[in-house]
């Protein structure tokens, strides 16, 4: 069982000049079917927000990839990949191109010699795909330039999340995030790290400049907006894969966080992002077009 939601998109030649453009958007969940062996002509950005898989390189060398992650699509380079038997994974991916590529390259922002990449968080990467999904509304005039700008926003954000980064990542938070769908208390994330408390707090704090509590929540509602916004997954279903047991608890704290209930966020997304869930993945030879088809 599986959830799927895509765009593609034909920028013309002049919104080619802003650098990068944006080719299409996806938001998925669940046990999705295997991607590839396949070659594409131009750059994809995966981000795997939960879950775990493989990718297998040209040579058959397998990685295993932990949400956490980003998987680096290169032009005309094969790849091979999907979710690990069970659950799945979540994952948002955006295609785009630009003669910008070969700036954010020489810069480390894209890495061709790293498919797989570990991640510290992806709330930040899950915002700029958010926002070129809620900018491939019907009939939107900025469309292009709007996209253009996120995949711009995307790379930094995913540079900055990127847990290779010496000297950048304080590894206690790349475990919190990754475990922050667990269903503990801060007292327990500070056993698994052997730590009090107390010495969590000031670590966490000194890291990323609020509580424990408040650097776990950041992330879980992170998510549960992601969920509710782009799959049709129940409010308890929400819950339960952000790390909370109890829908009705999860429904309050989300309200009073968030400033509305988790029924009516998705509703008003509902309203900004065009389209739903579907079961078959566009043919990668024929995706689905927004606007006008480039002539022959």
């Amino acid at each position: 069982m599986y959830h799927t939601w895509m765009r593609y998109f034909t920028p013309g030649p002049v919104h080619h000049r802003l650098g990068l453009v944006c080719l299409g958007v996806g938001l998925q969940h669940g046990a999705l079917p295997t991607v590839g062996p396949r070659t594409l002509d131009h750059h994809v950005a995966v981000v795997i927000s939960a879950g775990t898989g493989w990718y297998r390189t040209p040579d058959h060398h397998v990685h295993t990839v932990t949400a956490p992650a980003l998987i680096q699509l290169l032009p005309g380079v094969p790849h091979h990949y999907g979710a690990a038997p069970g659950p799945g994974w979540d994952e948002s991916f955006v295609d785009f191109t630009g003669t910008a590529v070969t700036a954010y390259t020489e810069l480390g922002y894209i890495d061709p010699d790293r498919p797989v990449l570990p991640l510290t968080d992806t709330t930040a990467a899950r915002a700029a795909v958010t926002r070129i999904a809620r900018a491939a509304r019907r009939g939107n005039p900025h469309l292009e330039v709007e996209t253009s700008a996120a995949v711009h926003e995307l790379l930094v954000a995913l540079r900055r999340s990127r847990a290779d980064t010496t000297g950048e990542v304080d590894p206690l938070l790349h475990a919190l995030a990754r475990d922050a769908f667990l269903p503990l208390s801060v007292a327990q994330h500070a056993a698994r790290h052997g730590m009090t408390p107390a010495e969590l707090r000031t670590a966490v704090r000194r890291g990323a400049g609020c509580s424990p509590k408040d650097y776990l929540l950041g992330i879980r509602l992170g998510r549960a907006k992601e969920l509710l916004a782009a799959t049709e997954l129940p409010v308890a279903a929400v819950a339960r894969r952000v790390g909370y047991t109890d829908p009705a608890y999860f429904s309050r704290l989300f309200t009073r966080r968030v400033g509305t209930a988790p029924v009516r966020f998705r509703e008003r997304q509902g309203r900004s992002v065009p389209g739903g869930w579907s079961s078959t993945v566009p043919d990668p030879e024929h995706p689905p077009v927004i606007g006008p088809r480039p002539s022959a």
